[in-house]
């Protein structure tokens, strides 16, 4: 049988993986010297270390070794990584697959984090399901990835400028000025400020919604994502508002992982969805 696998930065949560027949290879994140795996560390402990010791945690890619382990197995597999331009994960993935020369095996470069990547799995397996063959649901996956639209409102500036995505003037006039950035994914896989709203967070989630149900008549319906660090009760104020406003029934909220939530830090939110 077909394996559709990524990696734990597609925060899907276990019942979806389990649903939906996925596999997933952890990375790892280093707190205060130890190494965990990324599905293995709590939020709670991650921003906990994080006050206490001031220091931001190291995230790594699962090495060459592991992925020659996850992928050295019989039988056709696809795997959609987290995007190649914010971290080595795609790039150890193909490391292994040089080496094992593994026909049938198929690496995606989602050009995406979070859910946007649990966005391309789940639509993966969908395929698989309607019997479609691996080569064609690598075609299709590739094809849509461009289509998928991932944002998130950053709550502080703190992770992205100890992290060094943003500089110490922009950290300094974003909390002054109390800008709340929205960033986006951008269709080459890096990172972009989408826009900065002034005032509350109830603007800025505001904001979010505006965006989605201004592309409401290209979004796929299928399938939609509201992921948090966090942040419960402003998930659940999202998934509301898009009930409210939409036709869409299946919004899913997740939880991002130890992995994104060290670079975006505590109460980041965002709206992800696939469009036509």
């Amino acid at each position: 049988m077909l394996i559709i696998s990524t990696d734990s930065c597609a925060d899907l949560s276990l019942n979806l993986m389990v649903a939906h027949g996925i596999e997933v290879i952890p990375l790892h994140v280093l707190v205060a010297g130890k190494d965990y795996y990324d599905n293995d560390l709590t939020l709670d402990q991650l921003f906990a270390s994080v006050k206490e010791t001031g220091e931001l945690p190291k995230t790594a890619a699962p090495s060459v070794q592991e992925f020659l382990k996850f992928f050295n197995r019989k039988g056709p597999i696809i795997y959609i990584g987290l995007s190649s331009k914010l971290s080595a994960t795609m790039q150890n993935a193909q490391l292994a697959a040089d080496q094992l020369k593994k026909d049938d095996l198929f690496l995606i470069d989602s050009l995406n984090l979070s859910t946007g990547i649990g966005l391309l799995t789940l639509k993966a397996a969908d395929l698989r399901a309607s019997g479609m063959p691996a080569i064609r649901i690598v075609q299709e996956l590739t094809n849509i990835r461009s289509k998928v639209k991932t944002a998130f409102v950053i709550d502080t500036m703190e992770y992205l400028h100890k992290g060094g995505r943003c500089t110490g003037l922009q950290a300094i006039v974003g909390s002054m000025l109390q800008i709340r950035p929205i960033i986006h994914v951008q269709p080459d896989g890096t990172l972009g400020v989408l826009d900065k709203v002034r005032g509350g967070r109830k603007k800025a989630l505001d904001a979010l919604l505006t965006r989605f149900i201004s592309d409401l008549p290209q979004i796929d319906p299928n399938r939609v994502f509201v992921t948090h660090s966090g942040c419960e009760a402003d998930a659940v104020y999202l998934v509301e508002a898009i009930k409210e406003h939409t036709q869409i029934e299946k919004v899913f909220i997740t939880v991002a992982g130890a992995t994104i939530a060290s670079h975006c830090g505590p109460n980041t939110i965002g709206i992800l969805y696939i469009t036509k």
